[in-house]
């Protein structure tokens, strides 16, 4: 190989490199500026308004995912406990294609005990920004205690703070599996896009 043509290469190794740095950036600083706040449900939690309890997979026959059922349960004990005053169950509910969220949510949570009128049901939950700034913007939280698994918590509260909520982030116990490890790759490009939505100051859908 030619000087030229190893040149070309060096370049595009080190353009690589630079855009890899690029996309793994918004990650790293979600992780270390809400590390203190991110933690297992069972850990201490400064009260908050309200439980942000956010949405995932409904299987079509109306059975919640596991990792919905977990985070609907995680959202409970922290009622249970005194810590929040509220369960905002923030989900899609309004693709046809998809069962509503919010009020699979609000059963599984109404069958553990938590009375209808401590619920607050948001369908246009579609995204975590959404969710959040819903949260801010619809529902007047000032507070909060984001609800996920652990990889989803630092792109929730991260955003949570960048809208104006005071936030922590509560998890249910890490179980290693297949769908946890695809979360985890799956959130770089998703904090991008956070990135990129709090930049631009997107206002959601049906959201004034």
């Amino acid at each position: 190989m030619n000087d030229r043509g190893t040149s070309a290469l060096r370049i595009a190794g080190s353009a690589a490199l630079a855009m890899g740095a690029a996309i793994a950036l918004p990650t790293a600083v979600t992780r270390v500026t809400t590390a203190a706040s991110v933690k297992p449900v069972e850990a201490d939690f400064a009260h908050a308004d309200a439980a942000l309890i956010l949405g995932a997979r409904v299987w079509p026959d109306g059975r919640p995912s596991r990792f919905l059922r977990e985070r609907v349960e995680t959202g409970v004990e922290l009622f249970k406990r005194g810590v929040v005053d509220t369960l905002i169950m923030s989900g899609d509910g309004i693709h046809a294609h998809s069962f509503d969220e919010p009020a699979v949510m609000a059963r599984v949570a109404i069958d553990l005990g938590i009375p209808a009128s401590a619920i607050t049901a948001d369908p246009r939950g579609v995204d975590t920004y959404s969710s959040a700034h819903r949260a801010r913007h619809v529902y007047g939280v000032k507070s909060v205690i984001a609800v996920s698994q652990e990889f989803h918590l630092p792109r929730a509260v991260w955003l949570c703070e960048r809208l104006g909520i005071s936030a922590q982030g509560a998890y249910p116990p890490v179980i290693v599996r297949e769908h946890t490890a695809m979360g985890y790759v799956r959130e770089t490009a998703a904090t991008v896009k956070a990135f990129l939505d709090v930049a631009q100051r997107r206002v959601p859908d049906g959201t004034t």
